[in-house]
């Protein structure tokens, strides 16, 4: 609990920070001639939205005006216009128009003859953004090596002692079934391990991924996490008994307190998968954004001072590195802190049945 409060409090304060210093974007300079002259100066706060948002490229650095990066296809869909499919870099980098459309604020839109933005036109846009290309990354390693440990079982039996990538994968297939599936779901736990342990090891995966430097934080993407909830929802639901949805619609309580306690029980049906979503999506962009608020830290103290930013330097790569080990750590909990919720509900929405075979 005290790292978490301490997690929250350190967003809190370096986003207050970095907002407070990003409302001077534009400095001005006067000239001998007299004339003003604007030039952008750092926005830490786009940069930080800039790293946790979806994009169309994987960006690794900007050396002067140089783009380091690796663009992605665009696919692209209009009634009007029809398809589309092109590299990203055909944009280049937002200063250019292709087939009838630009990049703006990583969004892609139609333009018209003028190169402005074309609101006749309705545009879907299908392209593999880096969120899509590294889930499918996270789905290739998954199959891939739970397969290869697969084969080494059929292929040298339980006789065998384990060896290589499976002693790794070995402990914590155990640990799952051991610690979340046989004291959440007693009996049954066979017939859910395989979808504890698909989603423990896609989620750990993601996490893992999300922390290589220039890579997309998919497991911080809300859509993400709202595909995993609601599959987590329908397995839930399809778990349900006459005795849970008993409990739900005519619950063990004086009648007076039924209209009260009923309506609170049927939608805690569906808090449960919400809380599995915002948990697992809050947690892991926060890591992220306390991570590039240190990096930022540097730009911050360099903007007003260049021998403040080269001292502060040091000290903002030291934490830097502290709270990326900690992210690490952060990967294999919230991995398992989305398998055991699950576990748990779907616990619950067969406790009546566990009870009865308990008492006989």
């Amino acid at each position: 609990m005290a790292s978490k409060s301490l997690k929250s409090l350190l967003v809190a304060a370096f986003s207050a920070f970095s907002l407070f210093f990003s409302v001077n974007t534009f400095a001005s300079e006067t000239p001998a001639g007299g004339e003003k002259h604007e030039e952008t100066a750092f926005d830490p706060s786009k940069l930080i939205m800039e790293h946790i948002m979806d994009a169309h490229e994987y960006h690794f650095a900007t050396i002067g005006e140089k783009h380091v990066s690796i663009p992605l296809p665009v696919i692209l869909y209009s009634p009007e216009r029809g398809w589309s499919m092109f590299n990203y870099s055909k944009f280049n980098h937002g200063h250019d128009v292709y087939e009838g459309y630009k990049t703006e604020e990583g969004h892609i839109i139609p333009v018209n003859a003028a190169g402005e933005h074309d609101t006749t036109v309705k545009v879907y846009d299908l392209s593999l953004t880096r969120n899509v290309v590294q889930m499918f990354i996270g789905v290739f390693l998954l199959c891939f090596l739970m397969i290869k440990v697969a084969n080494k079982y059929k292929r040298n039996g339980a006789k065998v002692a384990p060896s290589g990538f499976q002693n790794a994968v070995e402990p914590v297939i155990t640990f799952v079934r051991d610690e979340v599936g046989k004291p959440n779901l007693g009996h049954a736990y066979e017939k859910y391990m395989p979808y504890l342990l698909t989603v423990f090891f896609f989620i750990l995966i993601n996490n893992l991924l999300g922390l290589i430097p220039g890579t997309a934080n998919v497991t911080g993407n809300i859509a993400f996490t709202i595909v995993l909830g609601f599959i987590s929802f329908l397995v839930i639901l399809f778990s349900t008994n006459k005795h849970f949805w008993g409990h739900i619609f005519n619950p063990p309580v004086p009648g007076f307190v039924k209209p009260i306690l009923v309506p609170v029980e049927f939608f805690g049906i569906f808090t449960k998968p919400f809380a599995l979503i915002v948990r697992l999506f809050a947690n892991m962009v926060a890591g992220h954004i306390v991570i590039t608020c240190f990096v930022m830290l540097i730009f911050i103290f360099g903007a007003m001072s260049k021998v403040a930013g080269w001292g502060f330097a040091p000290v903002s790569l030291a934490f830097t590195i502290f709270i990326y080990f900690i992210e690490i750590l952060v990967a294999f909990i919230q991995a398992f802190i989305f398998t055991n919720l699950t576990a748990v509900f779907i616990g619950q929405s067969m406790e009546g049945a566990h009870h009865d075979e308990a008492h006989h």
